[in-house]
């Protein structure tokens, strides 16, 4: 994880814990008894009014840290289904880069693909294993430097 990934979840863990500790109960309990010797009515739909939405946000702000939190996990948690479709997904590109670029040393990202299966993924996962920087970096740049060097040969066919 990244230094700006780290603050940004230490600062919702932050912001939880003030949420946790703020004491919603009692201080909702606390304003309801203060109204009890209220006699304005509109002062006390005001009253109730304050505590309704001070509830409110107080959920949505729980929301909130739960969806980024929910977000920052998915980053790095791939399904046993993703994983197969991404087993079979890179098997593809494989065989089109291979097609597009003859010599392209595919022996290294051949190794790669035996990387990715359920077991070998879910086991590095909880160990840290960023696979879209581990993986989908190199074959980012795998699929660029062949179809570079694809539109590199073309262009120079045409010249001739």
């Amino acid at each position: 994880m990244e230094a700006n990934e780290i603050q940004t979840l230490e600062t919702l863990a932050k912001n939880l814990t003030l949420l946790a500790t703020n004491g919603t109960v009692t201080a909702t309990e606390a304003k309801i008894k203060s109204m009890q010797v209220e006699k304005d009515i509109k002062v006390i739909k005001n009253q109730y009014d304050d505590i309704i939405n001070d509830l409110i946000a107080e959920r949505a702000e729980a929301i909130r840290i739960a969806q980024v939190y929910k977000t920052e996990v998915e980053r790095y948690v791939i399904s046993d289904s993703d994983i197969e479709h991404l087993h079979k997904t890179v098997e593809l590109v494989l065989d089109i880069i291979k097609e597009m670029s003859p010599d392209t040393d595919i022996e290294m990202y051949q190794q790669l693909k035996n990387l990715i299966s359920v077991d070998v993924l879910k086991a590095i996962q909880l160990l840290g294993f960023n696979y879209k920087e581990a993986i989908g970096e190199p074959l980012t740049q795998l699929c660029a430097d062949a179809i570079l060097g694809k539109s590199k040969n073309i262009k120079q066919r045409t010249k001739k």
